[in-house]
């Protein structure tokens, strides 16, 4: 007779995320190590990442990311399907990625920042200009239809 044994939960978490640059159109490598305590998880979170370092899977996600991104063709860092239009560019701002930029023609030099919201005609989303002075601020983006903003 062999008895039931009930497996010991980790509580202690430790998630990684490691890019290859400051883009979201680089790769990333994102595991988590866990641990029964904080010490534990944290030893485990070092030997993980001299063993991605050793084993080459830093270097082998970047080939692969290449190989994967010479699949596809198009403006945005490769990011659209073969004969598709390119994906917007993301930024990562207010603590969320943003996944909408404004159009190509923007002229805007202070850099802008995307504010969403819901009005009594629905939902809406804007580009905003981010000089600190209103008096130097761009027109806003506002979204289009299409995706775009204008």
């Amino acid at each position: 007779m062999t008895a039931n044994v009930t497996p010991t939960l980790n509580p202690y978490v430790i998630g990684l995320t490691l890019k290859a640059g400051p883009g979201f159109d680089c790769e990333w490598i994102t595991p988590k190590v866990y641990g029964a305590s904080a010490d534990e998880a944290a030893e485990r979170t070092v030997a993980l990442i001299k063993a991605l370092a050793d084993k080459g899977v830093v270097e082998m996600t970047s080939h692969a990311a290449v190989a994967v991104r010479g699949a596809y063709k198009g403006t945005g860092g490769g990011s659209a399907p073969r004969g598709g239009p390119a994906a917007a560019p993301k930024t990562f701002q207010n603590g969320k990625v943003q996944s909408a930029a404004p159009t190509g023609d923007d002229s805007c030099p202070h850099g802008r920042t995307l504010r969403e919201g819901k009005g009594a005609k629905g939902p809406w989303a804007a580009m905003f200009c981010n000089a600190q002075n209103k008096s130097e601020q761009c027109d806003p983006l506002w979204r289009q239809p299409d995706g775009s903003f204008q």
